[in-house]
C-alpha cells in the first residue's frame, strides 16, 4: 500500500516538518481515507511503505528523518534533496 499524505496538524506555531504532529493521507490504490499520529507514520514509513505529497509529475517522495538529538520525522526528498514540500500542505 501506498499513501498520498493530504494534510497535516502543528503541534506549535513553529510551521517545520519536525512539528508536524499528524497527517491526514489517503490511499493511493485505494482511495482509503485516514489520519494518523507522528509516531505511528514514521514507523510505517521507516518499516517501507510509500508516501507521496502530491500526484501525477508533481508527486514527490517522503522518508524519514533522524536527527541526532529529538525524534525522527517526516520530509519530502525530491530531486536528490530534501525538500518541505509537508509544510506547504493545508492544515486540519
Amino acid at each position: 500500500m501506498s499513501i498520498e499524505i493530504t494534510h497535516v496538524r502543528f503541534g506549535s506555531t513553529k510551521k517545520t516538518e519536525d512539528e508536524i504532529v499528524r497527517y491526514k493521507w489517503r490511499g493511493i490504490e485505494s482511495n482509503d481515507t485516514g489520519e494518523s499520529a507522528k509516531p505511528t507514520l514514521v514507523a510505517w514509513v521507516d518499516d517501507n511503505g510509500k508516501a507521496y505529497v502530491g500526484s501525477g509529475s508533481s508527486r514527490v517522495s517522503v522518508g524519514v528523518v533522524k536527527p541526532q538529538q529529538g525524534q525522527p520525522f517526516l520530509r519530502t526528498y525530491a530531486d536528490g534533496k530534501w525538500t518541505n514540500n509537508l509544510v506547504n500542505l493545508p492544515t486540519f
